[in-house]
């Protein structure tokens, strides 16, 4: 079913590390041989060995249209015929950051970066020169890229090959990271009580997508955003996932909190390599060479990847329908799998958010790392292979969100739903 793939695996450990260009593809936390894919067309991928799939990773998110969305493959075909990279800047760019700032709450600017662990990285160093000071706050199981400083307690990849200590990462950063538990605001009282006056900011996903989707519990993000005005502390959201996902102004709109600085990745590139920060004037003219906080890059603001962007984007802009017929989508698959599972006999608990969702076996709510790590997570790894060999697409791993895109159709879900059915009885 899977020879192709398994071949090609074997021909890719001898070149690339682990045979892999981003370690959860690998398959590490699910076991097996990663599927190598071929093609993608709205819903669907098919690999290498011809099989066809139901996705629900898209990409880690930015296929929110579907895969190979005409308007973005035309609009990058087009461009393409100009150049694929300048060197110098474009028309384009004020046209997305334009884009941007109008949809987005809070921010006045935008700095386009080449990925999100990037764009993070920026927000953390313009901070600390905005502020003065040297120490961040981030939370267990959050991941915000593999910029050194935030490995520590990192999920995503880090949790799903159960790397806790990261060689390579010295332990004067890792000093300057504060970790607390997501959802958990006295423990962030209490590093703000024990650090007085060091720390810059808190960054947290405001929605965390990198242990399972799991939502903030009531008054968290208010008493993180109380927080930092009670202490010149900046407030970042990373909403590389969350971003032009769960509503056009992301998070920030959905959840009415207000953040300092946001971060932005995936979908702003129409699946493109891309990343951004962005923030209110005061604050982002202090990046170089409005400022001397230094960021630079040969291809931020990529033209290829800014007119992929702008054009999905722009769709989104003017049919902002499209949130809730995801949101309506979800539902129904989550609606769906409690029976799957629950006529099955296993206990389970779905978070979902939007257009985002994930599922853990476990009888109580998932609330942070701790009690994602304590689910039944050796279930989860049959239930994917399962799953997959009845046509459907999971993340290969419990530490990962699950994502929506609207070109599924009811005869979809439904087949997925079928297969969850069918993949619990076999399994359980």
């Amino acid at each position: 079913m899977y020879s192709r793939s398994e071949n090609l695996f074997e021909q890719a450990k001898k070149v690339i590390p682990g045979g892999v260009n981003s370690p959860v593809r690998a398959f590490k936390s699910v076991g097996g041989t990663p599927i190598f894919m071929e093609r993608a067309q709205g819903a669907y991928m098919y690999d290498v060995d011809g099989n066809k799939y139901i996705d629900y990773i898209n990409s880690w998110g930015p296929m929110i249209l579907g895969h190979a969305y005409e308007p973005v493959v035309k609009a990058i075909q087009d461009y393409a015929t100009r150049s694929t990279s300048f060197g110098a800047p474009t028309e384009l760019e004020i046209t997305i950051a334009e884009l941007i700032t109008g949809m987005v709450p809070n921010i006045d600017m935008v700095r386009m970066v080449n990925s999100g662990t990037e764009a993070c990285m920026t927000a953390i160093r313009l901070a600390r020169g905005y502020t003065g000071k040297n120490k961040f706050i981030k939370f267990e199981g959050c991941y915000h890229g593999h910029a050194d400083a935030f490995l520590v307690s990192a999920g995503s990849g880090v949790a799903t090959l159960g790397i806790q200590s990261i060689p390579g990462v010295t332990s004067t950063v890792a000093q300057d990271t504060l970790t607390a538990p997501y959802n958990n605001l006295p423990a962030v009282e209490q590093l703000i009580a024990d650090n007085p006056d060091e720390i810059a900011a808190i960054i947290v996903e405001p929605v965390a997508g990198n242990m399972g989707c799991i939502l903030p519990q009531a008054g968290f993000l208010e008493g993180l955003r109380e927080l930092c005005d009670q202490h010149n502390i900046l407030l970042i959201f990373d909403e590389v996932m969350t971003g032009f996902r769960l509503a056009r102004g992301g998070a920030q709109e959905l959840l009415g909190i207000r953040a300092d600085l946001v971060t932005f990745g995936k979908i702003i590139g129409g699946g493109m390599p891309v990343g951004a920060v962005a923030g209110p004037k005061e604050i982002m003219e202090n990046l170089a060479p409005a400022g001397k906080v230094y960021q630079a890059g040969t291809l931020s603001g990529n033209p290829i990847a800014m007119i992929a962007g702008y054009t999905l984007l722009k769709t989104l802009n003017d049919n902002p329908v499209i949130y809730q017929q995801l949101a309506d989508k979800a539902t129904y698959l989550v609606q769906g799998l409690r029976e799957a599972f629950g006529g099955a006999g296993v206990v389970h608990h779905i978070n979902q958010i939007g257009s985002m969702l994930s599922a853990h076996f476990a009888e109580y709510p998932i609330v942070d790392f701790a009690s994602a790590s304590a689910a039944n997570n050796e279930l989860f790894k049959r239930f994917f292979h399962a799953m997959l060999e009845r046509g459907v697409y999971l993340p290969p791993s419990a530490f990962e969100s699950w994502f929506m895109c609207n070109t599924l159709t009811t005869e979809d879900l439904d087949a997925t739903i079928a297969a969850a059915k069918s993949a619990m009885q076999a399994i359980k």
